[in-house]
């Protein structure tokens, strides 16, 4: 699936010190003052063609916005965004069009994405023509493979959502993302909405699709399971950084930051570390250089309130945002369940 040459022409999306950050008031109305979030905060990562990034973090750690923000859904604040070796900010509102078309997203809750008053047929029809790919009776046949590919019958084509199930809306999504030919796909938490059972066959349509069509994946995730199962790597993201990034089965055997250890020590089947979950400490005020996980590290030391380590490589293709991470070896690993031995899932509780 994936292609682990590193020359740079296998390189489909790169982003270099990307931020994004929103502004809001607070305090008491006599006393309003700004207050500067910043959900991205300076992030370097690189997605090369034909391979998935499984996006890992708690909720509010900023995944969601980074997938938007390389989108261009939301506007960046500072850094840059390539793609297929085009920097973004380069291009003319006609080439941003075209370049749309290679670059589609696929939301959480399929309910909310779709149009309750356009049918499926309606739905995927009205991609076709904004993408300028298809009318008439080719944009009718291309209607046809397309819901064919996603695992839909005939009989759903001039089907309203609300007459469809979780797993189907969200197929219908798929293929709305799939209709104007798309090189590469933002995946947000696509499975989280919907039911245990549904989310295998999902899941399993993605690595169909991803194989048929030649596709690339940002896989956003919580749930380290299915990140495990579809991703050739891994970044795991925390209040707006990435602090770690490795292949996926590096990563799986043994991580080495403290948050991702946090994370992958929630799995089911895991041996537990003694790592806190909620915050135990004050955060470091804003504006102040430190590392922001600081407060509930058990491996935390006077520099680690002072200084912000940098995403460094410790092996091949494993990088680290610690400053400690050399003395966090083996004896520390978490070894979750092995990946099963089928190829497809039947369900995503023969991953747990």
């Amino acid at each position: 699936m994936t292609n682990d040459s590193k020359a740079p022409a296998t390189v489909l999306v790169e982003t270099q010190g990307l931020t994004k950050v929103f502004t809001r008031s607070s305090g008491l109305p006599f006393l309003r003052h700004k207050e500067e979030i910043r959900a991205v905060d300076g992030i370097d990562l690189h997605i090369r063609r034909g391979e998935t990034l499984g996006l890992v973090g708690e909720s509010g750690s900023g995944k969601s916005t980074l997938g938007r923000v390389i989108l261009d859904l939301v506007h960046k604040t500072s850094g840059s965004v390539r793609f297929n070796g085009t920097d973004l900010d380069n291009v003319s509102s006609a080439e941003m069009r075209a370049l749309r078309r290679q670059m589609q997203i696929v939301f959480q809750d399929p309910y909310s994405s779709l149009h309750p008053r356009m049918t499926v047929h309606q739905t995927v029809m009205e991609g076709l023509i904004a993408g300028g790919v298809a009318r008439g009776a080719a944009a009718d046949r291309r209607i046809n493979e397309l819901i064919g590919a996603v695992g839909l019958g005939s009989e759903h084509v001039h089907t309203y959502p609300h007459r469809l199930s979780g797993g189907q809306r969200q197929r219908v999504a798929i293929a709305r993302a799939l209709s104007v030919g798309p090189g590469f796909i933002v995946a947000d938490e696509p499975v989280s909405a919907l039911d245990v059972s549904i989310q295998a066959q999902i899941l399993n349509l993605f690595a169909d699709i991803q194989t048929q069509f030649g596709l690339t994946y940002l896989f956003i995730s919580h749930d380290l399971n299915v990140i495990r199962y579809l991703a050739d790597r891994v970044a795991v993201m925390y209040r707006g950084r990435i602090v770690e990034q490795a292949p996926s089965e590096v990563f799986f055997r043994g991580p080495r930051h403290p948050y991702s250890r946090l994370l992958l020590s929630a799995m089911p089947n895991s041996d537990r570390a003694t790592i806190p979950g909620p915050e135990t400490g004050v955060q470091p005020p804003v504006g102040v250089t430190a590392c922001q996980f600081a407060p509930r590290c058990p491996f935390v030391i006077d520099r680690c309130r002072q200084e912000r380590p940098p995403l460094a490589p410790i092996s091949g293709g494993h990088e680290v945002a610690c400053l400690r991470a050399a003395e966090i070896g083996p004896e520390c690993e978490i070894r979750p369940k092995s990946v099963p031995s089928q190829p497809r899932l039947t369900s995503i509780a023969s991953l747990l």
